[in-house]
């Protein structure tokens, strides 16, 4: 069985971009980060309302900017809820997402204006999001982790045994 995640160390895991995985496809490559937001087992994570309503402001980001638009393949929560993953085209590493994921989330801690998509004809659960409380982890994360990005919260611990 290879699923990179869990070879992971999750008692030691920081919060952060990590590269998940690369697949090849046809002539080129996807990479998967986990854009880690919680410590696994050791905070509490977030509920499904905020995690939702990440996936809706991340997706809008993603697919209108004007340079990641083409590279966006999927974002979308981590089953756990401590985080997102997103995949894009190219053979990529965390540095290389590091500045556009700063304005990513960015983006999101100040949005303002109603909610992308956040009706019943366009969302399967439109009554679960909370914007209010996304923008404060949002922030957090911007602000405790992204704003200092080192090694650790760029390259998976791995398991020892």
């Amino acid at each position: 069985m290879d699923v990179t995640s869990f070879g992971i160390d999750h008692n030691i895991l920081l919060r952060g971009i990590y590269v998940s995985r690369k697949d090849t496809v046809e002539n080129g490559v996807l990479t998967t980060f986990d854009i880690r937001m919680k410590e696994p087992n050791r905070e509490m994570v977030m509920d499904t309302a905020v995690m939702h309503t990440i996936e809706h402001l991340m997706a809008t980001f993603f697919r209108s900017h004007s340079l990641w638009a083409e590279k966006t393949i999927y974002v979308g929560p981590m089953g756990c809820r401590t985080g997102m993953y997103a995949i894009f085209k190219g053979d990529l590493e965390s540095k290389d997402v590091a500045d556009i994921f700063k304005e990513c989330y960015n983006y999101m801690s100040h949005f303002s204006d109603e909610l992308p998509a956040a009706k019943a004809e366009m969302c399967g659960n439109y009554l679960d999001h909370n914007l209010e409380i996304t923008k404060i982890e949002c922030k957090k994360f911007a602000d405790e982790v992204l704003a200092c990005l080192k090694e650790e919260n760029m390259v998976y611990p791995r398991q020892t045994k």
